[in-house]
């Protein structure tokens, strides 16, 4: 190991070439500044400006996006409230109109039902009439046929 490292001394000397190395540098420096730097950062400058005016107008895109979905979800409410009471408006007038064709099949149905037991009774009546009129002659029948000679009445 060098003595100088190993004491923890170190030596720098100054000569014409680190002097040469910090003019070069400064004229860089200054050369660079107006032809690299300042427009290098009016250009990150402009691009920060145009993010921020991005991020602010994305704001407000969101903000507008969610009054609308606000007032498109107000006017959905508002038609399925309306829909709601449509439907039961409607359902109402069915249940009225299949009352009222309920009413009339049921009275259509006693009055067929009606006329059928009316229609009966004067047959069975008729019958009745007819077996009532010719029992006699029945009669005498049924003994002419047990007695085996004719019967008179």
């Amino acid at each position: 190991m060098h003595p100088l490292l190993a004491s923890g001394a170190i030596s720098v000397d100054f000569d014409l070439t680190f002097l040469a190395q910090v003019v070069l540098f400064s004229t860089f420096i200054v050369v660079l500044k107006p032809l690299l730097f300042d427009p290098l950062l009016r250009v990150f400058e402009e691009r920060e400006r145009r993010t921020d005016g991005a991020k602010r107008e994305a704001r407000e895109m969101d903000e507008r996006a969610g009054e609308l979905l606000t007032r498109y979800e107000a006017e959905i409410e508002k038609i399925r409230r309306e829909a709601g009471v449509e439907r039961e408006r409607l359902r109402a007038e069915t249940m009225k109109i299949e009352a009222q064709i309920m009413a009339e099949a049921r009275a259509e149905t006693a009055r067929i039902l009606d006329d059928g037991k009316a229609k009966i009774a004067a047959e069975v009546a008729r019958m009745r009439g007819e077996l009532a009129a010719a029992q006699p002659a029945l009669a005498a029948e049924i003994a002419a046929s047990m007695l085996g000679r004719e019967v008179r009445q």
